[in-house]
């Protein structure tokens, strides 16, 4: 059974309530060791902590995309199952703060999402928002960098494989794609993948597209980017993955491709070593500084 988001409901009733400090940030679904295939899902759920409740929000827009990656969890648990790898995925909502953002980056809590305004995080001040990277944030990433320590110990290079979701209608606007490959200036892991997506299922398949994948200091940025890791960032639709034969649909298309990839002698040997690459995130940088300028914070972080 793939994952479906809990009962917001239910979830910030159960008693007895943990508190953000014994509130577990992350998931960690070992593969297995010789397996240097590693999933993220910084999306995965719309779970918030109790004391939270539901940032004031009602369920309709709890389960909407605004609060996780409709379907993201689903595929990358059963990607990580065929392949034996190693999956960490959130157990908060973005809503709550974002953990594919850098910790100075203006729409790291955001105020209002798709048209909906966030009660709870209207009043947020230094203190909260400190609050929330130290008991959510930091712990996500730290367990994310302990797995690709503990791979690069082992004497592998680890290969960042990370699952996001966009919704198939955005601000009035139907979008086109099937999914998106997402990169920077790393092509080792992109290129082949795109190939292997557009040749397997003959979709419409974004190439940075319907936004880029170059942020400063999001999850790639902070633990592939820098670290010279091989890396991709891939994005399916969300109507096709809603139900549970979507998700496992796509887990196979995406397991296939990558086992393809990692097979191939003429990609596996530019993928097992450590590559930099300089990045595009600065321009990105710029244009979402100067978004926030004009106050339209809501549009410079598009919905990734």
């Amino acid at each position: 059974m793939l994952y479906q988001p809990p009962s917001i409901e239910t979830t910030s009733s159960r008693k007895p309530a943990p508190s953000s400090e014994s509130w577990k940030s992350f998931e960690v679904s070992p593969g297995d060791p010789d397996t240097r295939l590693l999933v993220l899902c910084d999306h995965a759920t719309n779970l918030m902590p109790p004391e939270y409740g539901k940032l004031g929000l009602d369920d309709v827009q709890l389960n909407r995309h605004i609060a996780y990656d409709i379907g993201a969890l689903g595929i990358a648990r059963e990607i990580g199952r065929r392949l034996r790898a190693t999956v960490v995925s959130s157990r908060f909502s973005r809503l709550l703060i974002d953990p594919n953002r850098g910790e100075d980056d203006p729409t790291l809590i955001m105020r209002i999402s798709d048209g909906a305004v966030v009660p709870g995080n209207t009043h947020v001040d230094e203190a909260e928002m400190e609050r929330r990277i130290a008991a959510f944030f930091r712990p996500y990433h730290a367990a994310v960098a302990a797995e690709i320590d503990a791979m690069l110990a082992r004497g592998q290079i680890p290969v960042i494989f990370s699952m996001h979701s966009f919704t198939n209608v955005w601000r009035g606007v139907p979008r086109k794609w099937h999914a998106a490959v997402l990169w920077d200036k790393d092509p080792r892991l992109p290129i082949p993948t795109l190939k292997q997506l557009r040749e397997r299922t003959g979709f419409e398949i974004g190439d940075n597209e319907p936004y880029s994948g170059f942020l400063r200091n999001d999850t790639i940025f902070r633990h592939a980017t820098l670290r010279g890791l091989p890396n991709v960032l891939v994005e399916v639709r969300q109507d096709l993955i809603r139900e549970e034969a979507g998700q496992l649909e796509w887990a196979a298309i995406l397991a296939d491709s990558l086992a393809a990839i990692l097979a191939d002698p003429a990609h596996a040997e530019p993928l097992s070593r450590l590559e930099y690459y300089e990045s595009r995130s600065d321009e990105e940088a710029d244009r979402v500084m100067e978004r926030v300028e004009k106050g339209d914070v809501e549009t410079a972080s598009g919905e990734e």
